[in-house]
């Protein structure tokens, strides 16, 4: 049984003052399995984004399915939908969002605390994925301490720390030099391995979609396999 299925999925928005909806994705249809690798690319603007937001339940499309294990999310309430991310979807954005105020560690154990029932093993996994990304000696360092390449790795690893079936990485490394991008994609791919994570990258980097073990482009709102 695939990990996810969209069937037919569109989703098109109002523009700002009125007029008619302009579409954005048409007819989106896709099988991702277990502890597969994808990328997504296309232009700025053609629903690289969006379609990310609806496979991480964060926005519903306006029509077809999406079935997440075999079950279909379009029955289920807001508050069964923030459930299913806290424990099966690890998100990373271009943008770490760490929280200033709090240490590396305690980022890192952030997400725990959506859960129904505190994880015994939380804290140690944390301290283990960490030491995974060689950053053992920064735990109690806080967010403006580290470089942007260890930020967007403290992220990585707090995407991971619920132990979630899929990761959806938005331009994960979209505001790193050269070298770090590279550390970072090579990480990603590194952990989604042994991790048996399911991955699904948007970027603009072609280099970079071409690690990944299926590239998928959004063209005039369809999705098309390269």
């Amino acid at each position: 049984m695939p990990l996810l299925t969209l069937s037919h999925i569109s989703k098109s928005y109002q523009e700002p003052g009125g007029g008619p909806p302009v579409s954005v994705l048409h007819d989106i249809s896709l099988q991702v399995q277990a502890g597969e690798s994808l990328a997504i690319v296309g232009p700025s603007g053609c629903g690289k984004s969006t379609l990310l937001n609806i496979l991480g339940t964060l926005d519903r499309p306006d029509s077809g399915t999406y079935e997440f294990e075999g079950t279909s999310l379009s029955d289920l309430s807001v508050l069964q939908l923030a459930t299913l991310r806290s424990q099966k979807i690890g998100f990373i954005f271009q943008l770490h969002h760490l929280m200033p105020q709090c240490s590396v560690l305690e980022n890192v154990l952030l997400p725990t605390l959506a859960l129904p029932q505190p994880d015994p093993t939380a804290h140690e996994r944390a301290q283990a994925l960490l030491h995974t990304v060689g950053l053992q000696d920064r735990l109690t360092w806080r967010p403006t301490q580290l470089s942007g390449g260890e930020r967007q790795r403290v992220a990585v690893v707090r995407a991971l720390i619920n132990q979630p079936r899929l990761i959806l990485a938005d331009e994960p490394t979209g505001a790193l030099d050269e070298a770090n991008a590279e550390r970072l994609t090579a990480l990603l791919i590194q952990l989604q391995q042994t991790m048996a994570v399911s991955l699904i990258l948007v970027t603009h980097q072609a280099a970079q979609a071409e690690r990944m073990g299926r590239v998928l482009r959004i063209q005039s709102g369809g999705l098309l396999e390269e």
